[in-house]
């Protein structure tokens, strides 16, 4: 009977933190030291981490100390034990979206500086996914998701009957200006379904794979999108404007894997791939090189007889095959420490220098120099630790406000509760705006002098 109920209840336990789609990392063995969400921010430059008991968010302006510039439990005037499961923060701003997993029906848009929360919205089921950009919010549930005006948290639109999304796949440009959304248009075959969310139409379904979708991510301007299936073994990029296939690359052929995430750098010329396997690969978007032409004495040699045979047999072998010698390798790769744990990638530019992220479910993050020039293996340059054994942040300077709170509700469409007073929403609409407007005397890129102090008046 013991042994039942102890079955019973790390039963419940599992189910409890392993709501599907809900999370990006695994959940580590210590349940109270678990790290559930760990996401990059729109540019890269700082990492937000979810736990059981709250939130951080580290700076990464630099590769030797990770350098923690909020934590939610810090202060005795902020709630302890908050088990969040989602955090996202819009680029460098104070705005942040969380979701716990003790209400995961409920989004909370907060000013993590002020501790003040602006609004809170509740949905009919789990929110699974949270993007946003300086002009959409968007929320993904199982088979819907609602598309928020970010400046007054409105609803513009609900895309609603989509194919079931158990884990919340979907992937907003960081470009407001064209501000496109992806998401699955299918749960049995790879198709990509486009939506314009500033124009809230639809705009194109991609047939990208013939496994169901696994991962997904727009280059930072929003002209490609990226894609892996279930299979796991190959990338392709996508022009976004007409779904024209733009690259093709083989991620393996001995075994299937699940792809945990796909990232772009900022210039759009590399996209890095990792999964539940030990290797990260890093492809570069380049157009192949010409063959040059081959020497009498390469034309007698098997490899030069192959590549005649090959080109020569394109027409009438099945495109299976010419496909596999047509798609790209990695470029570069990274080998990582473990194996098995799910875990999120980036390719940032840090004190000047490409470098890859990985931040894993171990409650890691591990920081690679990348070869932009030669490729090949990427040697680990730092590992930091991302459960707050760090030098601890002087919570005193930080503003104290308390923050307010709603019950959840399970209505059809999101039930908003919010201050009656605007003043909340110009923090938003500061945060929204790229570059700011007004006086000029603060800067988005500037974490000492955002937010602003004194609204525009106008």
């Amino acid at each position: 009977m013991q042994n039942l109920a102890r079955n019973v209840d790390a039963l419940t336990q599992g189910l409890k933190y392993s709501i599907s789609g809900l999370m990006n990392l695994a959940q580590a063995t210590d349940p109270e030291n678990a790290v559930f969400f760990v996401n990059f921010n729109q540019d890269c430059s700082s990492l937000a981490v979810g736990s059981k008991a709250g939130y951080k968010i580290f700076s990464l302006s630099s590769v030797d100390h990770l350098e923690k510039i909020f934590e939610n439990g810090e202060c005795a005037s902020r709630p302890q034990n908050e088990d969040v499961c989602i955090i996202e923060r819009l680029f460098n701003s104070s705005l942040i979206a969380v979701v716990s997993a003790s209400s995961p029906r409920k989004l909370k848009v907060c000013h993590f500086r002020k501790g003040t929360e602006i609004c809170n919205y509740s949905y009919s089921n789990t929110v699974l996914a949270v993007k946003l950009n300086r002009a959409r919010l968007v929320v993904c549930l199982e088979e819907s998701l609602y598309i928020h005006n970010i400046r007054d948290m409105q609803v513009l639109h609900t895309i609603r009957d989509t194919p079931p999304n158990l884990a919340g796949l979907c992937s907003l440009s960081i470009n407001s200006d064209t501000s496109y959304l992806a998401y699955p248009g299918s749960n049995t075959i790879g198709e990509v379904q486009i939506f314009d969310a500033m124009n809230l139409q639809a705009k194109t379904m991609i047939p990208a794979h013939d496994s169901p979708l696994a991962a997904l991510a727009f280059s930072p301007n929003g002209t490609k999108v990226a894609t892996a299936s279930e299979k796991g073994t190959v990338i392709r990029v996508f022009h976004v404007n007409d779904g024209t296939k733009l690259f093709e690359f083989r991620r393996g052929v001995k075994r299937c894997v699940t792809i945990s995430s796909l990232a772009f750098s900022i210039d759009s010329i590399f996209l890095c791939c990792s999964s539940n396997t030990e290797t990260v690969h890093i492809f570069k978007l380049e157009e192949p090189r010409e063959v040059p032409q081959q020497q009498p004495d390469e034309a007698q040699s098997w490899m030069g007889y192959l590549t005649k045979a090959v080109s020569a047999s394109a027409n009438y072998l099945p495109s299976q095959v010419t496909d596999v010698f047509n798609q790209g390798r990695a470029f570069a790769s990274v080998h990582l420490p473990f194996q098995g744990l799910k875990n999120v990638c980036a390719i940032a530019t840090i004190q000047k220098v490409l470098r890859l992220l990985v931040a894993s479910a171990d409650g890691y993050l591990y920081v690679y120099n990348l070869d932009t020039s030669e490729g090949g293996d990427c040697p680990l340059f730092k590992q930091h630790r991302l459960d707050g054994k760090q030098d601890e942040v002087d919570c005193a300077s930080v503003s104290a406000a308390g923050s307010c709170s709603g019950e959840s509700s399970a209505q059809t469409a999101p039930q908003t509760v919010q201050n009656t007073e605007s003043e909340k929403y110009h923090e938003i609409i500061a945060a929204t705006e790229s570059p700011p407007k007004g006086d000029g005397t603060f800067r988005l890129d500037d974490d000492a002098e955002f937010p602003p102090v004194t609204q525009r008046t106008d």
